[in-house]
């Protein structure tokens, strides 16, 4: 059987449901704010798959934990959406595997963050080490307005006790996100905007965009340093090539298809239903 668990009813979601009813797949469709554990959740065990799409990272990463106690294959594994749910876990996990990103600290206090700031040099972003939709972004670019955000941030409340500080990259007012299904790019575009934030949530226009042997390269080493099924990568321009800047473990996918054109929500189901198949 194919569970969808959802939160709210997305583009995404929306798409998903309608990719698995086309191919006549087992499948339920359940919303997480209507369920309880374990009593809504009889017969779902070992064998199946489950895609957890609640919005909530909290909810997703206890949905998932409590299936795989189950014995169910979810699309991503908790162990990959925690991991992409923490920017500095994931910057380190990069480093190991030699893979290419902007120049990042991470600090433990205001004091400490403004001293990571100066030994990069102006401009540098402050980033929350978790979230998402390019929020709670602060561009830098001397010491007084660091010292301001990082006494900010320390008051912001224990999830913004660790500073994560990246170098700004100039990128030409784009950067590019790549989704992976199964460590292979499934869909590529181009996102541009005259803010220095290129996210299509904060209004930047997406595009499709052909890839190379170079991208392509980085592109599946992240995949597969990352781990996990679903994945969208955020790729800057640099003089020096390709950096990857984030990675995002549960990403929403409906610009790619704008952009694109191909059905991702569809690819998701084939993938997970021959995951289901695999698993038999």
């Amino acid at each position: 059987m194919l569970h969808i668990f959802y939160s709210r009813l997305r583009m995404e979601e929306k798409a998903l449901h309608k990719a698995a009813e086309s191919r006549g797949a087992a499948f339920d469709f359940r919303d997480v704010g209507d369920l309880v554990w374990p009593d809504d959740f009889e017969g779902v065990g070992k064998g199946d798959v489950a895609l957890c799409r609640c919005v909530s990272q909290t909810q997703n990463i206890a949905l998932t934990q409590l299936l795989e106690g189950r014995g169910v294959r979810v699309i991503n594994p908790s162990e990959t959406m925690l991991l992409c749910g923490d920017k500095a876990a994931t910057a380190a996990l990069l480093e190991k595997n030699d893979i290419p990103q902007p120049e990042w600290r991470v600090a433990a206090s205001p004091e400490a963050a403004v001293k990571a700031a100066e030994s990069m040099g102006y401009p540098v972003v402050f980033k929350p080490v978790s979230g998402s939709w390019g929020r709670l972004l602060a561009k830098i670019s001397d010491r007084e307005s660091c010292e301001a955000i990082a006494e900010h941030k320390a008051h912001m409340g224990p999830a913004h006790s660790v500073f994560f500080i990246q170098k700004y990259v100039e990128k030409d007012g784009f950067d590019l996100r790549a989704v992976m299904l199964g460590k292979k790019t499934a869909t590529l575009m181009k996102r541009s905007s005259a803010h220095w934030i290129t996210n299509t949530a904060r209004g930047a226009t997406p595009e499709p965009y052909s890839t190379d042997p170079e991208l392509e390269d980085l592109l599946s080493r992240t995949a597969l340093a990352v781990g996990g099924d679903f994945l969208a990568v955020d790729v800057f321009p640099t003089p020096d090539g390709w950096v990857i800047n984030e990675v995002n473990g549960q990403p929403e996918f409906h610009g790619s298809v704008a952009a694109t054109g191909i059905d991702v929500g569809g690819l998701m189901i084939d993938y997970a239903m021959s995951l289901h198949e695999s698993l038999l």
